[in-house]
């Protein structure tokens, strides 16, 4: 049985590297094409190649549900087309066993999965941003294509590139009154973590409390703030790259500044809830296999897994806004999906008994 296990579980396997290298390659390649657009003379190809390969763990990260989706059913499907399904059957081996095998080795690539989300792609990504950012970034100026708005109390943040783990570039920070009106802005051209406060450098201060607008510049400025450059990490990178963490970490700050955190909310318990996405998805490959696609072409396997992931996709997306609509918990907009996928899985397998 331990031979015949890993002889199912090799064959899953592979499907699935294969389909993931094929999703991640097509992927890449049509950022390549987006960013090719976006070239200069400081974002320069060496610059984009950087950018894309850095990249790379987190697009592995989110095409592998999808890849172990359609790699199952081409795996499974191709033991079906030479009727080995139907010899282990014959032998005596149940399609519980081999729902059994089939989740084993979809646990081994949640586990991948896990690693690649938690440990490499995070700060690859973060990486990957930061040097964009500052490609991209007007020279001496504080405007940029990427920059990231942050809120404090009454105060906003802006931000053109995290420069260093300790340093901010291109740095604007705009203060206003209980009216919401800007009594005051500070545009600083670097920002220096200190410790427990923050150095502003090369500072012009704009004051709008008073009818005529005055102006002056400092070499220095102490700014006293409770943002950390760790947080200002996080708001580079989108919440589904961010470790679990930070998504928990960031999640109490947003609610601490009375700022909405439904999204990194949502994103971490995606995250948790992965590994049974991936469960799901597996199942739903095998009931499929052993019911409406047992004689199905390669074609159409491939088809029904992608219209089985987009419809899963598509219940994450609408579940995602939905909850900030009408309110109900994040968790119950990430589990939904994991549910359905589960369920519809177990009647199809039921139904070939």
């Amino acid at each position: 049985m331990r031979l015949l296990d890993w002889y199912i579980g090799r064959t899953l396997l592979a499907s699935i590297f294969l389909v993931l290298l094929v999703i991640v390659g097509i992927d890449v390649v049509s950022v390549f094409i987006d960013e090719s657009g976006r070239l200069s003379e400081s974002y320069t190809f060496l610059e984009m190649s950087a950018y894309i390969a850095l990249t790379v763990p987190g697009r592995l990260y989110e095409f592998i549900p999808s890849a172990a989706l359609i790699g199952s059913l081409v795996g499974l499907g191709q033991l079906a087309t030479a009727s080995e399904l139907t010899i282990m059957r014959g032998a005596g081996v149940s399609i519980a066993r081999l729902v059994v095998v089939g989740m084993k080795y979809a646990l081994l690539v949640a586990l991948v999965g896990f690693v690649l989300g938690e440990v490499v792609a995070p700060p690859a990504e973060q990486l990957a941003e930061n040097r964009r950012a500052l490609a991209q970034s007007a020279p001496g100026g504080l405007a940029g294509r990427y920059g990231i708005w942050n809120r404090e109390g009454d105060s906003y943040l802006y931000f053109n590139a995290v420069e260093t783990e300790t340093a901010l570039r291109g740095v604007l920070l705009v203060q206003l009154d209980e009216r919401r009106r800007m009594i005051a802005s500070l545009g600083a051209q670097r920002a220096r973590f200190a410790g427990d406060h923050w150095v502003l450098e090369d500072v012009v201060k704009t004051d709008f409390s008073s009818w005529e607008t005055t102006r002056t510049r400092a070499e220095t400025l102490r700014w006293d703030t409770g943002i950390t450059p760790r947080l200002l990490t996080m708001e580079v990178v989108s919440p589904e790259r961010l470790p679990l963490i930070d998504l928990q970490r960031y999640s109490h700050y947003l609610q601490q500044q009375g700022l909405d955190a439904d999204d990194f909310e949502i994103a971490m318990w995606r995250k948790l809830l992965q590994p049974a996405s991936i469960a799901g998805l597996v199942l739903v490959a095998i009931a499929f296999i052993f019911g409406p696609l047992r004689d199905g072409t390669l074609g159409l396997r491939i088809f029904a897994g992608v219209l089985v992931r987009v419809a899963f996709q598509i219940s994450e997306d609408l579940l995602g806004p939905a909850s900030l609509v009408f309110g109900f918990p994040p968790l119950y907009a990430a589990l939904t999906p994991v549910l359905l996928c589960i369920g519809v899985g177990l009647v199809l397998l039921l139904r070939t008994r």
